[in-house]
């Protein structure tokens, strides 16, 4: 199983190069290449929200970007550490992405889950 971890803040304007390096890693963790538009766009709306979320909560924390070959599976996991709705209406933020952390899995052969 291998994992590749990117970090970004919201600040940057690196949008095609999550997406490319996205799709690389799913090419060559053997996702269909009829799939692999599918995740590149998935993930770009993930991350997207990831970013308006930081950008409006916590300019300063960086966004991760997890993506791991499981064998069958391919999995992509955005992270932030914006608030809640539950935390934001308590006060607080919940300081590590739990609920807010968009996961993209591709199973092999040809299904998405």
């Amino acid at each position: 199983m291998a994992t590749v971890e990117v970090t970004f803040h919201a600040a940057a304007r690196a949008r095609s190069h999550r997406a490319a390096g996205c799709h690389a890693v799913a090419r060559r963790s053997g996702v269909d290449e009829a799939l692999l538009d599918e995740v590149r766009l998935a993930v770009g709306e993930a991350c997207s929200r990831a970013v308006e979320a930081h950008r409006r909560h916590c300019p300063a924390e960086p966004v991760r970007l997890e993506m791991i070959d499981q064998g069958e599976r391919f999995v992509v996991v955005v992270s932030d550490h914006a608030p809640t709705a539950s935390s934001a209406s308590a006060g607080g933020a919940n300081g590590n992405g739990a609920g807010n952390a968009p996961v993209v899995e591709v199973a092999t052969p040809m299904t998405m889950a």
